[in-house]
């Protein structure tokens, strides 16, 4: 796990300075189109050319159970993970929906399903039946959690492979918000009744006793929280290792990521603990209805590109928001310049 300790390539600031050029000689005013031009900027910089654009997308969802889900934190059973990975490998969920209308590339990877699942579209690259029940013992073993990290690094890995332009990161893991919302907790020193949402649809009382459970969660292994790999193995699932391995190996590949809700956050979080650097790398693409997101929001310094409410997972709010990069490039690309248009500039 070598690969771990290598730093985030650095933005280039030469094609950064000339994406902010042409911002400024477009014919509009100055910060116009606001956040837009910003992620145009950004964008430039990660990709090292002034054009920047965002038309081949990578989308990995990486799927796993919890053990943690025999506390009954959830609305929903844990058979539903492995009925959601049948529904993503026969293109009926709402990513493949959404990957099939951006014409983005969508592989779906077994990282820990509790039952083992045969499909020739399935990736598989398994940590484990499972996690353990993390009221009782750690999520995995280092072994596990390493298996969990390479595979999201092997996802990274394909999709540069295929000169994608973007990144995307998706999960699928019944519980996985209990999981998430310790990390949460652990990390930014939340206190946890503010942090925990409704996550598959929860009352108030099923919430209560999911706020309950974290409780006992983080005091389980309040002794072993001091290291972000350890947060992650002691309270983690395997989805959000891999996750969390995906965006360090993009950000050391030169990838620009787009990172999707309350989930998939938790592992930017952690990534952004092990290579502070992955964080130039990273792009909020929505606010989650989760209530700790906008703890983490802060901590990233992240404005989401979109707030509708979403809550679903999959990747699927940020494969909505990638229309908004999209036209950001070609706003930042095609507009005429003051000059070209022979429209005057500012005095």
């Amino acid at each position: 796990m070598e690969w771990l300790n290598t730093p985030a390539r650095a933005p280039n600031t030469a094609t950064t300075e000339a994406a902010r050029l042409r911002q400024s000689q477009l014919t509009k005013p100055p910060g116009a189109l606001g956040e837009l031009e910003a992620v145009a900027i950004r964008l430039a910089g990660l990709q090292g050319r002034e054009q920047p654009a965002v038309d081949k997308v990578h989308i990995s969802v990486f799927a796993a159970d919890h053990g943690v889900a025999e506390e009954g934190v959830s609305a929903f059973p844990q058979a539903v993970t492995a009925q959601m990975v049948h529904n993503f490998l026969n293109g009926g969920a709402a990513i493949n929906v959404l990957a099939q209308t951006l014409g983005a590339t969508l592989e779906i990877i077994d990282v820990g399903i509790k039952t083992p699942l045969t499909h020739p579209k399935l990736i598989s690259q398994r940590a484990g039946n499972g996690t353990a029940n993390s009221t009782l013992s750690p999520a995995m073993s280092d072994t596990q959690l390493n298996l969990a990290l390479q595979a999201g690094a092997d996802a990274a890995e394909r999709a540069y492979a295929t000169r994608a332009e973007l990144f995307i990161g998706g999960e699928m893991g019944i519980a996985n918000t209990t999981a998430a919302t310790a990390i949460y907790c652990t990390l930014l020193k939340v206190a946890i009744p503010e942090a925990t949402g409704a996550g598959t649809g929860l009352d108030q009382v099923g919430i209560a006793h999911k706020v309950s459970v974290i409780q006992r969660i983080i005091k389980q292994h309040r002794h072993h929280l001091d290291k972000p790999l350890e947060v992650l193995r002691h309270l983690g699932g395997f989805e959000i290792a891999a996750l969390t391995g995906a965006y360090v190996r993009a950000a050391q590949l030169g990838l620009p990521i787009l990172i999707d809700g309350f989930i998939s956050t938790a592992a930017a979080l952690i990534a952004t603990k092990l290579q502070p650097g992955v964080a130039h790398w990273l792009f909020l693409s929505h606010a989650s209805a989760e209530p700790g997101h906008v703890f983490a929001m802060a901590e990233l310094k992240q404005r989401p590109l979109l707030d509708l409410n979403l809550r679903l997972g999959e990747g699927s709010g940020a494969a909505i928001a990638v229309p908004l990069l999209r036209l950001a490039c070609a706003l930042h690309n095609q507009m005429a310049t003051f000059d070209e248009a022979a429209v005057a500039g500012k005095l």
